[in-house]
């Protein structure tokens, strides 16, 4: 019984064009052998199993053959690249850095160098993994990597550009290995399943490939693990039973259930999913992706971003003539804020049932949003146009100029039909059918409508008016006595009680303020520090002095008085002032210890 050889190293690629995906390097690399402008240090960086020692190897197979091909490829045929396939050769010696990483490790590839070929033209240096070589393995590492012999060449790979010094990137060339093409995987599949004689399914090829992520290396290993499931048959049932893939046909039928709002539908369709061991999260993304890929197909210039086969290609197609674009755009909001919530969400399960309720109800609210006013306003159209504007236009509205007779109405007989204004002329009632009129200016009573007999603009004018009154015109002195002076005074405290102006409110509570002639009002006070304080509210206080009165007379001064013996103290200052005239010690008793007032 022979040997089972994995498919990722049976049909590892050996010559530039067998690499997959790649392109853009082998590409250069070939001009660089052709051009004899090898550098001597390369450094392969991009995700797993994309091909990185792959190439590495090809191309130290290539430079030391010495019958190349008329394309830049090795011939497999000589002794160098005989002994390079038979694991042999003297020429090509790799390192894997993740086990050796110390000093020491560098230091025995150092010696290694300075010997010289004994057969072919260079000796490659291959290691892998270089970012887990000792910060003291790369710096001594530097000197030999910046100037080799000529005979030198190093190849570093590594998954994790950012871990190596900037010393060392600078002295390589780099080159950055994309993710393989969801296309290219599945066609090289197709390849390696006609060669082993596997019956293979198309879309189960190209879910393969996408479950693989970009990693060609993943990919075959999935397809080794299928063609032992299913008995050398790669079908797409074999695939998402196989690899625990949640299938296109629940995410097409219940986008199909949420535009048809079957809303109970979608819950025990998603209830299934759960049974069948899927997680929700999984399933929300998948959803996302899978409304993403709706929108895609929209348009036919963006269906070939789609990396599905052209049978799953064809369905997203066909549903997306069926969903609107704004169904789709806030079904992808709702879902891709449920996909947010749902890792800090305690009830993960119900998150995502509110979230198929939300999508379900999308199609009626847009029917709502673009039919419902459209339709209603066609209905109205229909009508008689007497009719349309006994129930809409009142005549009082209408005709300002035709002096029309008062009429009543009893609110038990009050119909939108009934109100009819009763015109002056013909030529009036023709007017007032054929000029509209808004709604929002009959005002209402409960559901039924009642006429308003005055004129908008003449509404308008009266409160206009109201608000003149209110307002002062600089010229007016009305009357007032010392009592209502304290009423108005006592009520502009009260006013500020709630702002935080404390000091205020009691200046104007314990002091009186006395009326004088012209109006003027005078305000006794002990203290300048209250002075201040009125100072900073004037203007306030005399414009509601000003408009409670009417009158735009008023002054006020304040005069600052003595001390009266048993007057309260209302600030830190005036009562410490007291106290030191009391006690004339306690000044000195500050300034010894530096202290101050709060």
């Amino acid at each position: 019984m022979e040997n089972f050889i994995v498919s990722a190293r049976k049909y590892r690629p050996v010559l530039f064009d067998s690499v997959v995906g790649q392109q853009h390097i082998t590409n250069t690399l070939r001009n660089a052998i052709k051009n004899n402008q090898l550098a001597q240090a390369f450094l392969f960086c991009g995700p797993r199993g994309v091909g990185k020692t792959t190439c590495a190897r090809i191309l130290a197979k290539t430079i030391n053959c010495t019958n190349l091909t008329a394309t830049h490829e090795a011939c497999g045929e000589c002794d160098s690249c005989k002994s390079f396939q038979n694991g042999n050769s003297f020429n090509v010696h790799e390192l894997d850095a993740a086990s050796n990483n110390s000093v020491d490790d560098i230091r025995n590839l150092i010696d290694q160098v300075r010997i010289p070929p004994q057969a072919g033209k260079y000796k490659v240096y291959i290691i892998d993994e270089v970012h887990m070589l000792s910060q003291s393995a790369f710096n001594a590492f530097l000197k030999t990597l910046e100037e080799p012999p000529s005979y030198a060449i190093f190849i570093l790979a590594t998954t994790e550009k950012h871990k190596i010094l900037p010393t060392i990137l600078s002295r390589c060339q780099i080159f950055d290995f994309n993710r393989i093409r969801v296309e290219d995987m599945a066609n090289h599949l197709a390849g390696i399943a006609v060669k082993e004689n596997v019956k293979y399914d198309g879309d189960g090829l190209h879910l393969i490939a996408q479950k693989a992520d970009g990693g060609l290396r993943d990919a075959l290993s999935m397809f080794d693990q299928i063609v032992s499931f299913s008995n050398r048959e790669v079908s797409y049932q074999a695939v998402i039973e196989n690899l625990n893939i949640l299938d296109y046909d629940y995410y097409f039928k219940i986008t199909d259930l949420l535009l048809n709002q079957e809303t109970p539908a979608c819950l025990l369709l998603f209830d299934e999913i759960l049974n069948n061991g899927f997680d929700g999260n999984h399933f929300i993304t998948g959803l996302s992706s899978h409304f993403r890929n709706v929108l895609v197909c929209k348009d036919a210039s963006t269906v070939q971003l789609l990396e599905v086969s052209d049978n799953i290609k064809q369905k997203y197609v066909e549903q997306a003539k069926q969903s609107s674009t704004s169904f789709l755009l806030s079904a992808l909001n709702i879902a891709n804020q449920c996909d947010l919530n749902y890792r800090i969400s305690k009830n993960q399960r119900l998150q995502v049932e509110l979230t198929l309720i939300k999508i379900s109800h999308l199609p009626h609210a847009f029917k709502l949003h673009q039919t419902g006013n459209v339709q209603e306003m066609a209905e109205q159209l229909k009508k008689k146009p007497e009719k349309l504007a006994s129930q809409e236009v009142p005549k009082a509205f209408e005709t300002k100029q035709q002096p029309s007779t008062p009429r009543s109405y009893s609110t038990s007989t009050l119909d939108p039909e009934n109100i009819i204004a009763e015109p002056s002329s013909a030529q009036a009632k023709k007017e007032e059918v054929e000029k509209p009129v808004s709604k929002s200016l009959i005002p209402k009573l409960g559901n039924t409508l009642i006429p308003n007999l005055k004129d908008p603009n003449s509404i308008k004018s009266e409160e206009k008016k109201n608000e003149e009154k209110v307002e002062l015109t600089g010229h007016e002195k009305t009357p007032f006595t010392q009592e209502e002076f304290i009423k108005v005074w006592v009520d502009y405290s009260v006013k500020i009680k709630g702002k935080h102006k404390m000091k205020l409110v009691a200046l104007m509570e314990n002091y009186t303020p006395i009326l004088k002639d012209d109006f003027k009002i005078e305000l006794s006070v002990d203290s300048k520090l209250l002075v201040e304080e009125l100072q900073n509210e004037k203007i306030d206080l005399m414009n509601f002095l000003k408009t409670a009165l009417k009158n735009s007379s008023i002054t006020l001064d304040t005069v600052i008085t003595e001390v009266i013996e048993g007057k309260k103290l209302y600030t830190a200052k005036d009562k410490y002032q007291h106290m030191v005239e009391k006690n004339p010690k306690l000044e000195e008793f500050r300034k010894t210890f530096n202290l101050e007032l709060d």
